[in-house]
């Protein structure tokens, strides 16, 4: 069983008022939170990455309850996404285990969640930093929820370790209108629309 030693956690918490324009009824939260953890696959090639995803589920959970937590509950919550950032002593694939556990752990604690989860996946040095995508927690045709948000660590990811992210937001894009599938119009039957 791989060693994924958590080194730390980070939350960041954005309340949107306005962008410019007029101010909505409630403002916009986007929350994220990051982990870096030790990569026991750094400095070396495994043929056998997959079954290490079970290994990541406890916290993947453990983190999306923290966002929950963060985001004031689960109530609201329609928009979602995880990126991973591998130190230089690994490689890109080394962020692919996070797909199961990060994005899993949302659907499941988000109840009904239908759509994909978006991701985005980068190798980099300490200090790098990362997006988030998002969307619409069930159709991914929702613009409206079309976003992303940065985030990333001062003193990670070192050569042998993985940053893990996960993002979720409350509502759509202040003042978006660029038209599309409208939320409130949401069938959640297939993911997409």
């Amino acid at each position: 069983m791989p060693d994924f030693t958590l080194r730390k956690t980070m939350i960041f918490i954005e309340d949107i008022h306005h962008d410019g324009g007029p101010a909505p009824a409630l403002p916009r939260r986007r929350a994220a939170i990051v982990a870096l953890v030790r990569n026991p696959f750094a400095g070396g090639y495994a043929a056998d990455l997959q079954s290490a995803m079970d290994d990541l589920k406890p916290l993947g959970l453990q983190m999306t309850d923290r966002l929950i937590e963060a985001m004031g509950g689960p109530d609201g919550i329609d928009g979602y996404g995880k990126a991973a950032l591998v130190g230089e002593g690994g490689e890109l694939e080394h962020t692919a285990l996070w797909h199961v556990p990060g994005g899993y752990a949302m659907r499941e604690r988000l109840g009904e969640a239908k759509a994909i989860v978006p991701s985005s996946m980068k190798m980099g040095g300490v200090g790098t930093r990362i997006d988030i995508p998002l969307g619409h927690i069930n159709a991914a045709y929702v613009r409206s929820h079309f976003d992303g948000m940065e985030v990333g660590v001062p003193d990670g990811p070192r050569a042998t370790e993985l940053l893990f992210a996960l993002a979720m937001a409350r509502g759509p894009r202040i003042h978006h209108r660029m038209g599309g599938l409208q939320a409130e119009d949401v069938k959640g039957e297939d993911g997409l629309r």
